[in-house]
């Protein structure tokens, strides 16, 4: 059986993972305004609107805390000369081994958060799909994209 790959994305994607996961909770806050505005009106019982809150605080916790910490602590990948093998996924997860020959375009990407941290997501092109790598410093993301691509290149003119 093939090793788990040891390189890891950076640390600080634990900091964008969590604002982003607080952001997206706030959808959530949704249920128990809706709830509180319209409950005298059906007549509805307040006790759950506590449940509402609990179940939104449950939700944010998970989201901000738990998922981005089992997300960063899964996410490895390693660069060989013929192929390009990723890790990663919270319950299930996959192992992803991307051919030399078959990378079309390797590009890096970056979102007001991850500019904020300095970091960049490398992305991996092939006919049937695109792959990313994310989270990396904005140095190690170049250099990566620019060693796959040299990879790449060599692999086609191989062939």
């Amino acid at each position: 059986m093939r090793p788990i790959p040891s390189q890891r994305i950076s640390e600080s994607a634990l900091k964008v993972w969590r604002i982003t996961g607080a952001l997206q909770s706030l959808f959530y806050l949704v249920i128990p305004i809706g709830y509180y505005f319209i409950h005298n009106i059906f007549l509805w019982p307040a006790s759950l609107l506590w449940l509402f809150i609990a179940v939104f605080i449950a939700i944010t916790i998970v989201k901000t805390f738990v998922i981005p910490l089992l997300r960063w602590r899964r996410w490895r990948y390693e660069v060989y000369e013929n192929e390009v093998d990723l890790q990663f996924g919270l319950i299930i997860v996959r192992r992803v081994l991307i051919p030399m020959i078959r990378v079309q375009h390797v590009d890096t990407r970056q979102g007001p958060l991850l500019r904020k941290y300095r970091l960049a997501t490398v992305t991996i092109t092939t006919a049937a799909t695109v792959h990313q790598i994310p989270a990396l410093s904005e140095e190690r993301a170049a250099n990566l994209r620019d060693r796959i691509s040299k990879l790449a290149t060599e692999a086609e003119e191989d062939v």
